[in-house]
């Protein structure tokens, strides 16, 4: 009997342990409990400058403003035009408008010489409705398809536009770039630099004062090659220094010409 009444205390002893161990709500109510934590990485609504952003269209139509709420903030662009219907909404809901910043007054050049070959031909087709926004003349020294074609044909062709001052700087498209940057490095006065990121390009003018920009197909989304296009045309040759080093490029140069 004496060994089961120990047990049994023992057993008791445990519960008691065991109780005391749970908080109470009046623990669980103090600071030191884990309280709801937010997350700094997930911004707030309310942090975002618009809404909805229909920016890559000139023309807003009623569909663009389906589903917007009184008040809403729409992000167009700068020179974006509504249908009748679509300006009725918008005075309608109170819509606010904010206008996409142009950047045309950032580009370092007013002209632009563009060429492919067949591996660059789509790119530089979408290429050319990005260099129109942003303000610059164009001038397409092709090629006009998909169909084969020598990629030296017309690196030659946008380096010597450069080369001749033609245009500001030239932007070339092949596979890899490499050999559209061999064959503009030909043709006098030509700095031609293969680009496949936007510190390589800013770089490429910063230092080297690059007027010609290759880019390839296979090495970059376009989505990629817009940012490092807008990083070339954007940069300038400032400091003295790299001038300088410049100048001995342009030395080097004068020295094997015929």
């Amino acid at each position: 009997m004496s060994e089961q009444k120990e047990t049994r205390e023992r057993i008791r002893e445990l519960v008691k342990q065991v109780l005391e161990s749970v908080p109470s709500e009046e623990d669980m109510s103090k600071e030191d409990f884990p309280q709801h934590v937010v997350v700094n990485s997930l911004k707030e609504e309310t942090a975002k400058e618009f809404d909805r952003d229909e920016s890559a269209k000139s023309l807003i139509t009623e569909d663009d403003l389906r589903g917007l709420d009184f008040g809403a903030r729409l992000r167009i662009a700068e020179n974006a035009k509504f249908t009748p219907l679509a300006n009725d909404i918008v005075q309608e809901k109170s819509i606010v408008l904010t206008k996409k910043s142009s950047r045309r007054s950032s580009t370092k050049v007013k002209s632009v010489a563009v060429g492919a070959d067949h591996g660059g031909f789509q790119f530089k087709e979408q290429l050319k409705d990005f260099l129109a926004e942003l303000g610059l003349q164009i001038r397409d020294f092709g090629t006009n398809s998909t169909d084969a074609v020598d990629y030296p044909d017309f690196a030659h062709a946008v380096a010597k536009a450069v080369g001749e001052k033609q245009v500001d700087a030239g932007i070339i498209i092949d596979g890899a770039g490499i050999g559209s940057a061999m064959t503009a490095n030909k043709v006098p006065g030509v700095r031609a630099a293969a680009c496949y990121s936007v510190t390589l390009a800013k770089n490429s003018r910063q230092h080297n004062g690059a007027n010609v920009l290759t880019l390839g197909s296979g090495q970059n989304s376009f989505a990629e090659i817009k940012e490092i296009v807008e990083a070339f045309l954007t940069t300038d040759l400032t400091e003295d220094r790299h001038k300088k080093r410049v100048g001995k490029i342009e030395t080097i140069e004068r020295q094997y010409k015929k």
